[in-house]
């Protein structure tokens, strides 16, 4: 291990414990560099490391501060790495998607309030009637990201933030538009709204299984078909679930 990674670890060692917390600030350079036994330069590398992590913050003419550590702050740059993959591993990241969104929706159904209803069943409304891909995209985006916030879980929002990116969905969207299939993935949406507003949790998990697997399926067709003629008639509808 270099003397830098074990200088982050150390760090890390003295905010897990306890000793450094949220939003302190921590000791001048030279101070934490003797208590660490390394160099400064050493420590410098760590602290940009830990920067960059979101771990530490650097507040210009102030010192260097332990971050709020809350989740948003800590994996906020995980959506980011994520829109950077691409073929099978953007489908990895959608089988992920298809563990996690479900389960969550699920738990939505369990804690769902009626004014959460009332905002998410208005955000449906819009989506069925947007006029263009890119409203679209954004307005999914949001309807989405309203169920996971009905979950009161800050870490299962910011995963799903992650793994469902603008960019992602946009790669779905395109394919669904191509497909002709827009008024079938609408209707899906409206059965996970059903589910919510029944306050039943297996309905839930199950018509959203059905969503994000649809979703998983038009993007495979997506990334199938990329810089090749459009999807012929015998492509555009979908493969209903079985009753």
């Amino acid at each position: 291990m270099t003397v830098a990674n074990r200088t982050i670890q150390n760090i890390r060692d003295l905010i897990a414990s306890g000793r450094l917390g949220p939003g302190q600030r921590l000791p001048a350079e030279a101070e934490l560099a003797g208590q660490l036994n390394v160099s400064r330069n050493s420590l410098r590398e760590a602290v940009r490391a830990l920067c960059e992590a979101r771990v530490l913050e650097v507040r210009r003419g102030d010192g260097t501060y332990v971050s709020s550590l809350q989740p948003e702050t800590l994996l906020g740059g995980l959506g980011f790495m994520l829109d950077l993959m691409q073929d099978n591993t953007v489908l990895e990241i959608f089988e992920v998607r298809r563990l996690f969104e479900p389960q969550a929706t699920g738990l939505a159904a369990l804690r769902v309030t009626q004014q959460d209803l009332v905002e998410i069943t208005e955000n449906l409304q819009r989506m069925q009637h947007v006029e263009t891909v890119e409203e679209l995209i954004s307005v999914d985006y949001e309807f989405h990201r309203r169920i996971m916030q009905v979950t009161g879980n800050a870490t299962l929002c910011t995963l799903m933030d992650a793994l469902g990116t603008r960019a992602m969905r946009a790669r779905v969207w395109r394919g669904i538009e191509q497909g002709g299939v827009r008024s079938f993935t609408l209707e899906q949406h409206g059965r996970i709204v059903e589910a919510l507003a029944a306050r039943d949790p297996v309905l839930a998990i199950a018509a959203s299984t059905v969503h994000v697997s649809e979703s998983e399926r038009w993007l495979r067709r997506v990334m199938r078909h990329d810089g090749k003629p459009p999807l012929d008639e015998g492509d555009r509808r979908p493969a209903l679930p079985e009753a």
